[in-house]
């Protein structure tokens, strides 16, 4: 049964807690709080780019808050905000003349770029950020701006489309395009669960229905043009492409380069050569034999074959109006688990660039055991309060907000309680990245470090059942603690003058890692976890650190561009290591041995194999009158590889010969069901 849908009047008084929460925990204002927060989600969604600052800047008639660039198709966007701190939604309201006025205040800043005076601004973050843009500019890397305002008020502005602007640049005009991500924006993406659901594209498109008495979908070959898929690409971008499959390869891979030397050489074969694209929609429309519009289109396979196409006709100037390329679409007709079946297409569909477990770690066994520590530990008792608390791990977007959609006030009061503090697995990449010592990669922002974070975790899951045990789970909320302390370490040092503060966060914790990994030492993070907080001698030393940190990182080597980019290179966590001296108290309290930490495992090792078998046969006993087991036996009834001697306990699970099953039976029960849900089954109802 579907539940009912969060209002948009809930949707914001829980935003503007979780940003309240947010600007404590960090010791952000909380307009940016809210700014990096809704700037993260639409990075998520495809609709900006990973390669993105921010830096906050307001002058006389100037304001700017953070920009964000596209390579491949030469966008620049520029992003300015405006936040309600209200608490009634009704208040909420931006007009078309605060909107104008907005914009206007990013076109200025602009033009300080374009006409060479930067060196006006005062602000290291801004004047770093108008550097690498103007960079950017002169390098001719720009066809196209945009200019984003990003808010939590309602649009009231009558306008649906606002006219682009032109500047002039060496002779050739250049576009600025407008957008305005307000509430309504925030929300539909919020209720909506996917990234493509405004994508809608209209077409001319021959097809071919297949028929099929599925329930869950439709299916459809069709055929889209070079010249449909370039438009395409233009106006959508990554938005296009399941955010769970890697895209562009940029010729790398032979497939790519193939697909250029065919595109150059012999458009006519294309369509012959190349496997095509998979795709799926939410809804489609025909006329007279053709697809005319594709609503909610998502690529699912053919990422790269979509991109390299662009790069042909945009890097290349190569003619793509003869190429043809198929499409195999599927039209989802269960809304329902939409998500959830766009993610498996991807999977299963995607096997022609080798791509790793690591590009799917969105849909990792990793979150939801992750998700299940976060229900079980409870945080210690901290001070005289009585009350435990838990850390709430949002595994999908919005679903801290989603539980609490529907609660009484009381209710909801006592949720927020329990749960003080949300975390997700974008941000916790940040400081386990940090950890990995790996602080360029993390200043690069927050894409590239999930990225590598994804990689370490599906490796370490591969190879060790001591991925996700109970210590691990304690651990990972410790260095989120360890990470957030250091953001309101800084802030309040009398040394910090303001400025690359997330720069100083990364290498400050890499650094203490690198420092105790040299020692052959190991940092008892139960520490921190017991106290919720950094010891005191914690604290000492990163007093320390962070001060030489920040005026080793904010001095670049000669030659290099600037700060910001300096910090997002190897060579500076190099002249991190090699010019910083700090010692560490061989008995300082967060010290721990190689000796203590390998019985630590030992036994979690064995904890762990013991929770989860328990797990699993508590949730066999508790499902054995819920109707599925008879299904489920059907579902695999043919399936010739399956273990007939795992199917025989099934069998008699499902008939009712065997009532009460042991714990391995249990568990093998448990393991068929979750086969069954990974390659797609839905249990009945």
């Amino acid at each position: 049964m579907m539940s009912k849908q969060i209002t948009i009047e809930e949707f914001y008084e829980d935003l503007n807690q979780e940003i309240i929460s947010e600007s404590r925990s960090r010791e952000l204002v909380r307009s940016e709080a809210f700014f990096e927060n809704i700037c993260e989600e639409l990075i998520e969604t495809g609709e900006l780019s990973p390669d993105y600052e921010f830096a906050f800047y307001q002058s006389k008639g100037v304001e700017i808050c953070g920009y964000s660039y596209y390579e491949d198709r030469k966008i620049l966007s520029l992003m300015v905000s405006s936040y309600f701190q209200d608490d009634e939604f009704e208040k909420t309201k931006i007009d078309q003349s605060q909107i104008t006025t907005k914009f206007k205040r990013l076109k200025k800043f602009l033009d300080i770029i374009l006409t060479g005076t930067i060196d006006s601004i005062e602000d290291n973050d801004v004047y770093d950020m108008a550097f690498n843009i103007r960079e950017r500019i002169e390098q001719g890397l720009v066809d196209k701006f945009r200019f984003y305002l990003i808010t939590n008020g309602v649009n009231t502005g009558t306008k649906k489309t606002i006219d682009n602007l032109e500047v002039s640049i060496e002779n050739q005009k250049i576009d600025i395009e407008h957008r305005v991500i307000d509430l309504s924006y925030i929300y539909e993406n919020h209720v909506g669960g996917n990234a493509g659901k405004k994508i809608e594209i209209q077409s001319q498109m021959p097809y071919l229905e297949i028929d099929s008495s599925n329930e869950e979908y439709s299916s459809y070959l069709s055929v889209m043009t070079g010249k449909q898929i370039v438009e395409m690409y233009e106006e959508y971008g990554q938005q296009l492409l399941e955010q769970n499959v890697r895209t562009f390869l940029m010729f790398r891979a032979k497939v790519n380069k193939g697909l250029r030397e065919t595109i150059k050489s012999s458009p006519e074969r294309f369509f012959a050569y190349n496997n095509g694209i998979t795709g799926t929609a939410s809804d489609i429309e025909i006329h007279d034999g053709k697809i005319t519009s594709l609503k909610g289109f998502q690529i699912v396979n053919g990422g790269q074959t979509t991109s390299s196409i662009y790069a042909c006709y945009k890097k290349d100037k190569l003619d793509v109006s003869g190429i043809n390329v198929q499409l195999k679409l599927s039209v989802i007709k269960n809304k329902e688990h939409h998500s959830d079946f766009v993610s498996r297409v991807a999977r299963y569909a995607n096997t022609q660039n080798a791509i790793k477990d690591a590009d799917f770690f969105s849909n990792s066994p990793f979150h939801q055991q992750f998700k299940d520590w976060s229900k079980i530990v409870k945080a210690p008792i901290i001070g005289g309060d009585q009350f435990r608390t838990k850390w709430y791990y949002e595994r999908v977007r919005g679903e801290f907000q989603n539980d609490q959609a529907y609660l009484t006030k009381a209710q909801k009061n006592s949720f927020q309680r329990e749960y003080p503090y949300k975390i997700d697995k974008t941000f916790i990449s940040k400081p386990e990245v940090s950890w990995l010592q790996r602080p360029d990669v993390v200043s690069k922002g927050v894409s590239y470090s999930f990225d590598l974070f994804a990689t370490n975790v599906t490796e370490e899951i591969k190879k060790s059942d001591l991925a996700i045990t109970e210590d691990y789970y304690k651990h990972v909320i410790a260095r989120v603690i360890m990470f957030r302390s250091l953001e309101k370490l800084i802030s309040s040092s009398d040394w910090y003058d303001g400025g690359f503060r997330a720069q100083t966060v990364t290498y400050s914790m890499a650094y203490l890692s690198y420092i105790i990994q040299k020692s052959n030492k190991h940092f008892d993070f139960n520490k921190i976890w017991e106290l919720q907080a950094l010891p005191k001698d914690v604290v000492q030393i990163f007093e320390t650190i962070t001060r030489d940190v920040y005026l080793n990182i904010t001095n670049p080597a000669s030659g290099s561009a600037n700060i910001a980019q300096w910090a997002k290179s190897q060579k500076c966590w190099e002249s991190v290591k090699n010019d910083l001296d700090v010692n560490i108290d061989e008995n300082a309290s967060f010290i721990i041995s190689k000796t203590i930490i390998a019985t630590q495992k030992k036994q979690q090792k064995a904890d762990n194999k013991f929770v989860g078998s328990v797990q699993k046969w508590k949730f066999v006993l508790e499902k054995s009158n819920s109707g599925i087991w008879s299904p489920l036996l059907a579902h695999y009834a043919e399936d010739l590889d399956y273990s007939p001697k795992k199917l025989d306990i099934l069998t008699k699970f499902a008939s009712g010969l065997l009532p009460s099953p042991s714990e391995k039976q249990a568990e093998i029960i448990y393991d068929i069901y979750e086969q069954a849900i990974d390659i797609g089954w839905i249990q009945p109802k």
